[in-house]
């Protein structure tokens, strides 16, 4: 079963290794840079359309993010 806290360490690694500050990441996502700061702590989980767009920008497999595959 796949569970919240493999998605936000995919999401946190993405993140990390993307070579980008979480405040250039917001920028471009069009959110707040504490949404990213929640997002690595795992205090929230992005919504479907920021998921998407998150995935886009940092070049990463939605099924990977979310432990599809």
């Amino acid at each position: 079963m796949i569970t919240l806290e493999q998605i936000r360490g995919r999401i946190a690694e993405a993140i990390k290794s993307s070579g980008m500050t979480q405040s250039e990441i917001a920028q471009k996502l069009g959110i707040r840079h504490q949404q990213i700061s929640c997002y690595l702590r795992g205090k929230k989980m992005p919504a479907l359309d920021t998921l998407a767009n998150l995935c886009k920008l940092l070049d990463e497999d939605a099924n990977y993010i979310l432990c599809i595959e």
